[in-house]
């Protein structure tokens, strides 16, 4: 039974090898039974990769994954085997009640301030942190009172300054948007693997945004980013390198200490 996914994310070739997908790197080999593997994911573009392993891969109803060079999904094998998985995953998809819709994306948004709140409390901002709270617990159905635009403003005003905002060309700015760029790919790539579409969200509808239901989902996360922003690396020459270990960062979730 297959239960393995296996992620490429650095220069290499594979190929196949009497039911083996074959990893090779310089003087590196190794082999993964395809009968294990559920999903490939080609994260890095120097990856090389063989027309025969991808014909073996389809047949075993293997999802491949290619992604771009900022790590989000470009593209992936659609298999003519048969495979009900991902079909019914998507009509489930898209029948998804709106009113479920919705009461999650209150819970998306109360979670959200929660989590901006409690990055005030740590800087000491404890006039604005009462403030996130009180709009955190009068978030209503659908965010229709829009709390979380308030909550932004109340919340990057206090950490920035009153003169900053998410539209200026900034360092701040750019840190953040690479930070957010980085969740972002995590939940594209989950997502894909688990046979939904990135493209249908529960409150994003951009036409041309691929990864509308992604957004959705990743609003909770967005304050981590915050948090190492503004405590670590504003005048880092090597952002980029100190935000990519976000991924390696614990965090408590649900009671226990897991990896982000």
């Amino acid at each position: 039974m297959a239960f393995r996914n296996v992620i490429i994310d650095s220069r290499c070739k594979l190929e196949y090898s009497l039911n083996y997908l074959v990893y090779r790197k310089g003087l590196e080999e190794k082999r993964i039974l395809i009968d294990e593997i559920k999903l490939l994911v080609i994260c890095s573009t120097q990856v090389s990769i063989t027309s025969c392993l991808i014909s073996e891969l389809s047949k075993k109803k293997v999802k491949i994954i290619f992604c771009n060079e900022k790590f989000d999904p470009e593209c992936e094998i659609v298999s003519y085997q048969n495979n009900y998985y991902s079909y019914r995953k998507i009509k489930e998809q898209i029948s998804f009640d709106n009113f479920y819709k919705k009461l999650l994306w209150k819970k998306i948004i109360e979670t959200k301030i929660f989590n901006q709140a409690n990055n005030l409390k740590f800087y000491k901002k404890n006039e604005q942190y009462e403030m996130l709270m009180k709009y955190a617990k009068n978030v209503e159905l659908d965010d229709k009172t829009n709390r979380e635009g308030h909550s932004a403003k109340v919340y990057f005003n206090s950490l920035f300054g009153n003169d900053f905002n998410r539209e200026q060309e900034n360092d701040v700015n750019k840190y953040l948007n690479y930070g957010y760029s980085i969740i972002l790919s995590c939940f594209n790539r989950e997502i894909k693997a688990l046979g939904y579409l990135t493209e249908l969200g529960i409150h994003h509808i951009g036409e041309s945004n691929s990864f509308n239901l992604s957004c959705d989902f990743m609003e909770p996360l967005r304050p981590i980013i915050d948090k190492i922003v503004i405590s670590n690396i504003l005048n880092s020459e090597n952002f980029k390198y100190e935000l990519v270990n976000v991924l390696s960062m614990k965090v408590k979730y649900n009671s226990m200490e897991m990896f982000l």
